[in-house]
């Protein structure tokens, strides 16, 4: 009796342990986010998505309330993206407030060394160092309403006032410059008056750019959404394509 009692109870415990996992799941899910199902990329997608948001952590850990990419997890994702050869082309999204300066410029250089077609799409806003990382792809595309923060190089905190430390942030800013006027259309005599620009922000200089303005100024390609970036993203990958089986045929 005892025996049957036992493998009666346990028989019953096994259920609700299949109930509780799925539950679990599900409320994983609502948590991280806000819903419970979510759409999967198919099987043989060749475009992967890479996502720039909050702000952008560097060699400093920001406090557990702040939204930010991390600049550890980002460089690993890079380099499993160019190895992978299922993986055919990049979408980088980006809402950012900017963030580590050093950290923004080594995702921007690593998506620039890419040898796989990228486009980069700015929806809400790419500010500050996430200037550099838009423009970073072979083509860049930003939303109507978004905006994209252009200012000098500043660092935070306590700051020795001497000539070395200016210098310092003078060849900083210097080698934003050069990778953001390399890497777009934009002159680098209107970047700098963009970013030294007094009156645009409040208690600071530089200017907030809007998406039609930031295609007129020559810094990113087109103005649209997650279509247009997908379709051009499609009609990259397949010129690269064409050009490797031109090369083969050779």
């Amino acid at each position: 009796m005892s025996n049957e009692h036992t493998y009666t109870s346990s028989g019953q415990e096994g259920e609700p342990s299949k109930q509780e996992s799925s539950k679990d799941s599900v409320v994983n899910k609502i948590q991280q986010l806000g819903q419970t199902n979510i759409p999967q990329l198919p099987q043989d997608s060749k475009i992967h998505c890479l996502t720039i948001v909050g702000q952008i952590e560097g060699h400093v850990q920001l406090p557990p309330q702040n939204k930010t990419t991390k600049y550890e997890h980002v460089i690993p994702q890079i380099v499993a993206i160019e190895q992978n050869p299922k993986i055919e082309g990049l979408l980088v999204i980006l809402n950012t407030v900017g963030g580590d300066v050093e950290a923004g410029l080594a995702i921007s250089e690593m998506l620039a060394s890419l040898s796989k077609p990228t486009v980069s799409l700015v929806l809400g806003g790419g500010h500050s160092i996430g200037v550099p990382i838009a423009v970073s792809c072979d083509y860049s595309i930003i939303a109507e309403s978004a905006t994209m923060t252009i200012h000098p190089v500043r660092l935070t905190g306590l700051v020795i006032g001497v000539p070395q430390t200016f210098e310092y942030l003078d060849k900083m800013q210097e080698r934003v410059i050069n990778f953001v006027t390399k890497n777009s259309n934009i002159t680098e005599e209107k970047f700098k008056e963009l970013m030294l620009s007094k009156g645009n922000l409040t208690r600071d200089i530089g200017t907030n750019v809007v998406g039609a303005d930031a295609v007129k100024y020559g810094l990113i390609d087109q103005t649209g959404g997650v279509g247009e970036a997908i379709r051009k993203l499609n009609e990259l990958i397949e010129a690269r394509n064409e050009g490797q089986e031109g090369q083969m045929l050779q």
